[in-house]
């Protein structure tokens, strides 16, 4: 039985992964090679979920996404191990997240579903729910109230229903879920200082008509970018235009009454 890896060369393997992960060198291999990294250290789903995010995000950025590199095929193939076969589920439905691809998020999931050797992981199924949510289906609903039992507090998971949230327009209740899950503690810390987590709040907000604090939230978000960060800055830039127009437009429609001293 091979012995369990200590934390240092655990520490020192998963820094290697998360630099592959983000590494510029062209190499389509990396995928792969990135699955080797997490089965060596033996990765649990979070540990997988924050790379793979991360990973997912960083390529697409650098314009050679995971979806140029990996088929649906290689997420469903039954003949590799349990860890790389998460490793590139975790890859490509995050690939999938960041290209809105609901309906196939959804459609290559459930597939998964039929096919895995075992349970689909916690990160796994919270795509799923932001497959659901972001098409507006109320059963999305269920799945992330499932997911919540037993996400605790991880951070990526809770990140991609927030996002779920946001993305559905016509859920019941939606923008009231989207706040009341941004104060959990492993986003409540967010909410004053990380941009996406406030650009989520802030279009909560909008939706509710509470516009003040919506551009309260939107300013927070733009004021705490890193300097000279474009990877999100014309997404909030936008949504503070979408405030002022909201809110413009309800003022509009909605004048101080003068009384005419005639009952109504």
């Amino acid at each position: 039985m091979t012995p369990p890896t200590n934390r240092p060369d655990r520490a020192a393997a998963l820094h290697k992964a998360r630099a592959r992960a983000t590494a510029t060198a062209d190499d389509p291999s990396w995928p792969l090679h990135l699955a080797e990294d997490l089965h060596g250290i033996r990765a649990d789903w979070k540990t997988s979920a924050e790379v793979c995010a991360d990973a997912a995000w960083a390529a697409r950025s650098a314009g050679r996404s995971v979806l140029g590199l990996l088929s649906p095929e290689d997420v469903l193939a039954t003949h590799r191990d349990p860890i790389t076969t998460r490793t590139l589920a975790h890859l490509y439905l995050s690939a999938l997240r960041f290209d809105f691809r609901c309906p196939t998020l959804q459609r290559l999931v459930e597939q998964l579903a039929q096919t895995a050797r075992q349970p689909l992981d916690c990160y796994t199924r919270a795509l799923y729910a932001f497959a659901l949510l972001g098409q507006s289906r109320p059963e999305g609903l269920t799945v992330l109230d499932e997911v919540l039992t037993e996400a605790e507090e991880h951070p990526k998971t809770l990140h991609v229903l927030l996002h779920g949230l946001w993305l559905g327009q016509d859920l019941n209740q939606g923008a009231e879920r989207l706040l009341a899950l941004s104060s959990r503690p492993a986003l409540a810390t967010g909410t004053g200082t990380d941009p996406i987590v406030l650009f989520r709040v802030a279009g909560a907000l909008r939706r509710l008509g509470r516009y003040d604090e919506g551009l309260s939230a939107i300013d927070r978000a733009i004021d705490c970018l890193p300097p000279g960060d474009i990877s999100v800055h014309a997404d909030l830039v936008r949504e503070r235009s979408l405030l002022c127009a909201a809110r413009d437009l309800h003022q509009h429609r909605s004048p101080t009454r003068v009384s005419s001293g005639v009952p109504s």
